[in-house]
């Protein structure tokens, strides 16, 4: 590695000699220090060869410092050192028969390399909040395509997740094929450790997220990890075929301590969110949550869509179903019709809380998969078309929409659950944003949720931030000046 340094090094500079002509060529005229002689042959050509040779080198110089991406196949672009182990060599050989292959083309930055797997950060560093809560960190470690991805595609999938969940975005990842940024939180050292570990078993098992995510950190100001990420090694054998799995595994070693901690502080959903989003190189986001699974062929037709958009706020919601655990993930619409028949699926929320998708109108949606209906075409070759809008908003609707990066952030004072996503959409429709369901894509959630399985804790962070509320309602009404669903006067 210091040799390639050497090289980068030679390579900015011309190294020559002066040759002096024998004395005895010299006149004497040549020998008084304080004149030059212009008949003095030998000695001014040595001067013009000097002048000459000086010139060629600072035109070299000039020219290498403005080409500097432009190195050679044969010297590295990045001269840290690389642990390879036996999962990444295959990778490493494939780019770098690549990287030989392809033209030099002027960037403004060089990229880290695809097998690293440490994370790429100081943990003293960072980027606070606006209430200098939590401190984040921006593409900590990139898919090897993310970067081509994102110049490929229209839209990116943006999530997020605290380390016990991060088991769900294997699947997300294998459904979706664009760029991906995800966003992670880890509070206290045993948690990041965990994180780090676990994110090279993904790396190690699954490609699509060795090549297409981006990942972001987030961690918080009372309880921030203490010690600068490392190299971990895995066992040589680990079973990539259960993902949750082996994160349990992992996860064992935590602290009672911890875990406890972890019930009594509050999960920064908003924050998380919008690190995600930001992190995103697309012009269009798809902003879900970890456990929210596209699906099948998604990304293309989404992507083939979203080409001949031209409305600046509109909001693309993709309709959201809950999957009974024992069925397998519906390979298209139709199929996941068929389920929700059978009693199989349903859609998201139906059962906890109706409001939260209520107003896309699933009746409606559904109606395309009859064979006399005028869009079935669309449903059997996966073409994606608007089905309707929605035009009975209410309050408390969040559904997972794809929009162009310029829609509002998501408030952070809001933290946990409750009034995190549906505050977000209700600014966007007070902003005058359409909000248009489209068919025939959708996205799945794992098992039929039921009011018995949410936690009691979970409401107590709900009645905390309905009292942030209050104040967001007349922010937002000062703001737009509008109040379209009245809620200014309405003091619930």
């Amino acid at each position: 590695m210091h040799g390639a340094r050497g090289q980068r090094q030679g390579l900015a500079r011309t190294d020559f000699a002066i040759r002096l002509p024998p004395s005895g060529e010299v006149c004497l005229a040549c020998q008084h220090t304080s004149m030059v002689q212009l008949g003095c042959r030998p000695w001014n050509l040595s001067l013009t060869s000097v002048v000459v040779l000086a010139l060629s080198n600072m035109l070299l110089t000039f020219l290498l410092l403005q080409s500097e991406t432009c190195i050679p196949d044969e010297v590295p672009r990045d001269l840290e050192s690389n642990a390879v182990s036996e999962w990444n060599l295959a990778t490493l050989i494939k780019e770098q028969q690549e990287q030989q292959q392809s033209d030099c083309v002027t960037q403004d930055y060089q990229p880290l390399p695809a097998d690293a797997n440490g994370l790429k950060l100081n943990i003293k560093l960072g980027r606070w909040d606006a209430r200098r809560m939590f401190r984040t960190f921006d593409h900590v470690l990139v898919g090897s395509s993310f970067v081509e991805l994102s110049q490929a595609y229209r839209v990116c999938l943006a999530t997020q997740s605290s380390v016990e969940k991060l088991h769900s975005v294997v699947q997300a990842a294998h459904h979706w094929t664009g760029p991906m940024s995800v966003a992670l939180y880890a509070a206290g050292d045993e948690e990041f450790e965990v994180l780090q570990k676990y994110l090279i078993y993904l790396r190690k098992c699954y490609e699509p997220i060795r090549e297409r995510v981006a990942f972001s950190l987030a961690v918080p100001r009372v309880r921030p990890p203490k010690r600068q990420p490392r190299e971990f090694e895995l066992p040589e054998v680990v079973d990539c075929a259960k993902p949750e799995g082996t994160l349990n595994e992992l996860m064992n070693g935590i602290s009672n301590e911890q875990t406890n901690w972890r019930i009594r502080n509050v999960y920064p959903q908003n924050h998380m969110r919008n690190l995600a989003r930001k992190n995103c190189q697309s012009d269009y986001v798809f902003l879900t949550d970890v456990d929210i699974v596209p699906s099948f062929n998604l990304t293309g037709a989404l992507d083939e869509f979203l080409r001949t958009d031209t409305c600046d706020k509109c909001a693309y919601v993709i309709p959201t179903y809950e999957l009974d655990s024992r069925v397998r993930f519906p390979q298209n619409k139709t199929e996941l019709v068929r389920l929700a028949r059978k009693g199989l699926a349903r859609p998201f929320h139906q059962k906890v809380f109706i409001h939260n998708q209520f107003a896309t109108n699933f009746t409606r949606w559904i109606l395309d998969t009859s064979v006399n209906h005028k869009n079935f075409g669309n449903v059997k070759t996966g073409k994606v078309y608007i089905s309707h809008d929605v035009t009975n908003f209410e309050f408390l609707y969040e559904p997972f929409y794809v929009a162009k990066d310029i829609v509002p952030a998501h408030d952070e004072r809001f933290m946990g659950y409750g009034y995190t996503r549906n505050t977000q959409v209700y600014e966007m429709y007070v902003a005058g944003y359409q909000f248009k369901v489209l068919s025939p894509v959708f996205t799945g959630h794992w098992g039929l949720q039921t009011r018995k399985t949410r936690p009691a804790w979970r409401e107590r962070q709900n009645s905390a931030n309905r009292k942030h509320f209050e104040t967001f309602k007349k922010e937002v009404f000062a703001r737009y000046m509008r109040d379209p669903l009245k809620m200014m006067k309405n003091p619930h």
